[in-house]
């Protein structure tokens, strides 16, 4: 019978497994990454690794071996809604990896795994099989030929993702760079467990179950798709804690294992639960890992970004609590539990327990202050049997009350109610175009308008005579409107484009007779209603009126040029970029267009050029814009893309664009030559995957383009150069700058070593050990350090302070020499005289750096080193 390990002894066990094997143990890093913008949280074990395969850090060891935690519940990699469901989804957990940056490779990565899982943690051979990439014959001789594993037990997984090299057993940092074939270890459950093994039909069951990866990085990918042989292969492995946890504790699930079984029960206590299988305990249990890991890496509850994930989390396990009958706060009570069973392997959790206790207890009494109301509401919604929550109702939970919607979805799914998600959309679009109109115009509701349709014209005609069917102001409805009023006016034939799919409103002026009403925006009052905002200039409207509707002609123009541009910018992006690239968001406005998408990586300079070569060719071509209005599956058939995301009816507007094809139903130019000419501005990260580019069109660009031309000739005229020769010119400068900063340097080192051997005299004695504290008109801090050091050789036994000052600044740098840092610290010796002059520090025990911002305490805080020396002195 196998031993039974506890998940303690698992880490330990790992952990003393792989340093007996030369690896150095590396503690596990924190949720958030230090060194990834890309990832929201750390996700694997490799994570803090990312730099040294990819060649831009190198460590002191090259064989490591960690236990990771991690956490998947937000953007790509989310597990939040299975979590409690299932047997091993989790929001947090842990890998077990171990790491060879050039040093060993397959072989002994495979025979240590095996070693360990047979010999150690004495898991059945019979148990377990292995897969290896269809082409990789080296670790499959080592599983059969060396290791011993019978051929059967060992199964080639080929291209199975719609690609070569697109492989569950290929493995790849990113789209290019380090990659390679990987091997997986699966343990097998039984034949009394539904399910097949890797690789066939049946391979989703439950009774084989990956619980090691082995990835072998051996070649660099490059742009082409091809591969080559990488200087130093490196291995890259991860096993998860918790499944390896029930297989040696011999449970099925992962909430069996010691640890869970602690945490349910701790749950079940707090919530006065005593069926410790129900699923909300399951939930509770996992939730207070993640949260509580997430707090003491530095993510507090919030409404943007990582702090909403939190909150997302923290509410989620509250509502489980609520759903058992706690009516009260206690998710914060379980912290206690949780750094009892983790705190030793994970010391800043116990370090920081009273904090994370705090935090949570906070968010839980906030939430609780609106949960009852909110679970009222979802309560009458979904009485009498409802089978769809309106999203109406979803939208007033999320706003008011402060439920997500996913934590909404899974109330609703546990009732088999269906959340009406396109509703809740429509909600929060209609909100927010009720935010833009009061920003404008200082509404703060709805218009109520039961009118007809008006009927849009602004495709075929930039002017028309409508009538007026509506008029409101401050949000109420109006028989007429009056001299510097400001308003909206609804006509029943309009020419004016209303904001919609990234395409800003149209401006322009509506008139009868004397009266003038300055259009500044078009906005929908509903899907097939616009609404003209803006000013009454003179004169009086009142409903019933006709009158003359103008677009602003040179807006329009400048805002088809941008929009139509975007098409083909969308359709360049994909070409050179990849075809992952998706619209994530837009504003096309006269100016510029802004279009954000989905990529992992900034867009290079090279990359840009190829996409105004490739838009630009498009514009030259000069091709006639074609508009075609069909049913939405005919359009599908045509292989449009919807660019904009816009919620499309029954009957779609299809858009040929040179060589583009989508479906939009913005204005656009005539002719792809009318857009003139495009030149991309700016371009940068948004978010996590996202990027962001604005570009220009027409005039702007030409605009754009004279003045960065009277950027270059100011430069020039400045270093007294012909344009032709500025870029020489101005390494010229650069060089002699550069000399410049060395002359300087020099000069300090000798003012320095001066300065240090007239301050030799004014060092005092104490107890044996010679104090100095002074300060260095005009030093930098390198000046500081290199006189330090002269003073320490000349002193012998001495602690030093050494200042600097620049206008209010001050620096600061404090030394002891080697025979004396076991009776004063360096970083001690600092910090007690920043702290005089509003500053703080740190360093090394011999040499310590601080600054300060107030220069006037300067003199009283070094005279005060002596009386602290001889203090510490005793």
């Amino acid at each position: 019978m196998t031993p039974t390990f506890t998940v303690a002894d698992i880490r330990k066990t790992f952990l003393d497994f792989f340093a007996s094997k030369g690896h150095t143990i590396v503690a596990s890093s924190p949720l958030v990454p230090g060194n990834d913008p890309t990832l929201m949280f750390t996700n694997s074990g490799m994570v803090q690794f990312k730099d040294v395969f990819l060649g831009t850090d190198k460590r002191p060891y090259n064989r490591a071996v960690s236990v990771q935690a991690c956490l998947r519940a937000g953007g790509k990699h989310n597990d939040l809604e299975n979590v409690g469901y299932t047997a091993r989804h989790h929001t947090f957990f842990e890998m077990l990896g171990n790491w060879s940056f050039g040093d060993y490779f397959k072989r002994e990565s495979l025979k240590w795994a095996w070693e360990l899982l047979t010999e150690v943690y004495k898991l059945p051979a019979d148990r377990l099989l292995a897969t290896v990439y269809q082409e990789d014959d080296e670790a499959y001789d080592i599983w059969t030929k060396e290791i011993g594993l019978p051929p059967e037990r060992v199964i080639r997984i080929g291209d199975n993702k719609g690609g070569r090299y697109k492989s569950d057993n290929f493995w790849m940092m990113a789209d290019t760079g380090p990659c390679g074939p990987c091997s997986e270890i699966f343990y097998d459950h039984g034949p009394e467990i539904p399910g097949g093994p890797p690789g066939s039909p049946d391979e989703d069951g439950d009774r084989f179950i990956e619980i090691w990866n082995n990835v072998f990085m051996q070649f660099d990918m490059a742009e082409d798709g091809s591969v080559t042989p990488l200087p130093a292969p490196c291995v890259d492995t991860g096993m998860g804690l918790e499944r390896l946890a029930a297989i040696l504790q011999h449970v099925h699930s992962n909430y069996e294992i010691d640890l869970f079984d602690a945490l349910i029960k701790a749950a079940g206590r707090e919530t006065g639960v005593t069926d410790l299988n129900n699923k909300s305990l399951r939930v509770i249990a996992d939730h207070i890992r993640a949260t509580a890991f997430l707090v003491s890496d530095g993510v507090i509850p919030s409404n943007e970004g990582r702090g909403y994930v939190q909150r997302r989390i923290v509410r989620r396990a509250i509502r489980h609590g609520y759903k058992l009958g706690k009516k009260t706060p206690f998710f914060h009570k379980l912290v206690a539990d949780l750094v009892r069973l983790m705190g030793d392997a994970y010391p800043a959790l116990r370090e920081q327990e009273q904090r994370i206790t705090e935090v949570l207890k906070a968010e839980e009494e906030r939430f609780f202050e609106t949960l009852a109301n909110g679970m009222e509401i979802l309560d009458a919604a979904l009485d009498g049997g409802a089978k769809v929550l309106p999203g109406d109702v979803a939208f007033k939970l999320h706003d008011t009350y402060g439920f997500p919607l996913d934590l909404t979805n899974d109330v609703c799914r546990e009732r088999d109610v269906e959340v009406d998600e396109a509703g809740f959309k429509t909600a929060m679009e209609k909100q927010k175009a009720q935010a833009r109109a009061a920003g404008k115009f200082k509404m703060d509701k709805a218009l109520e308008y039961t009118g007809a349709a008006n009927q849009f014209t602004g495709y075929e005609h930039l002017a028309e005579t409508a009538k007026i069917v509506a008029i409101y102001v401050d949000g109420t409805s109006a028989a007429a409107l009056k001299t510097g009023q400001n308003g909206v006016v609804v006509l029943d034939t309009t020419p004016f484009y209303a904001e919609s799919g990234g395409q800003v409103g149209d401006e322009g002026v509506i008139t009868s007779g004397s009266a003038r009403f300055a259009v500044g925006d078009t906005l929908k009052v509903k899907a097939d209603v616009f609404g003209h905002h803006g000013t009454l200039e003179h004169g009086t409207l009142n409903v019933g009126d006709t009158v003359q509707a103008q677009v602003n002609t040179a807006v329009r123009a400048a805002t088809m040029r941008n929009h139509s541009v975007t098409h083909l910018m969308h359709k360049a992006l994909r070409e050179v970029l990849g075809s992952h690239v998706q619209q994530k968001g837009s504003l096309v406005n006269a100016d510029r267009t802004r279009f954000d998408f989905a990529h992992n990586a900034a867009v290079t300079n090279a990359e840009i050029r190829e996409i105004e070569r490739r838009v630009n060719e498009e514009i030259l071509a000069n091709q006639p814009t074609q508009a075609r209005v069909m049913d939405i599956e005919s359009a599908q058939k045509t292989g449009a893309m919807m660019l904009f995301g816009e919620k499309y009816g029954e009957t779609v507007r299809v858009l040929d664009i040179g060589t583009s094809r989508e479906l939009c139903g913005g204005t656009h130019v005539q002719r792809t030559g009318d857009i003139g000419l495009f030149k991309v501005v700016s371009e940068g990260g948004v978010a996590a995957g996202v990027r962001r580019i604005e570009a220009v069109t027409g005039a702007n660009a030409l605009a754009y383009l004279q003045q960065l031309e009277d950027t270059v000739h100011q430069a020039a005229g400045t270093l007294k150069a012909p344009v032709a020769e500025l870029n020489g010119r101005i390494g010229q400068a650069l060089e002699h700058a550069r000399a410049l900063e060395k002359e300087v340097a020099a000069l300090k080192g000798k003012l320095a070593s001066s300065q240090g051997d007239e301050l030799v005299t004014q060092a005092v004695e104490v107890k044996g050990l010679k104090v100095l504290a002074a300060a260095l008109p005009g030093a930098d801090a390198k000046t500081l350090r290199d006189t330090m050091d002269k003073l320490k050789d000349k002193l012998k036994t001495a602690a030093i302070v050494l200042a600097a000052v620049d206008g209010d600044k001050v620096q600061l740098a404090a030394g002891v020499t080697s025979d004396t840092v076991g009776r004063i610290k360096a970083g001690e010796l600092v910090n007690f005289v920043a702290q005089q002059v509003g500053g703080k520090g740190g360093g090394k025990p011999d040499m310590a750096m601080a600054g300060g911002t107030d220069a006037s305490k300067l003199p009283a805080a070094l005279a005060s080193v002596t009386g602290w020396v001889t203090q510490q002195l005793g």
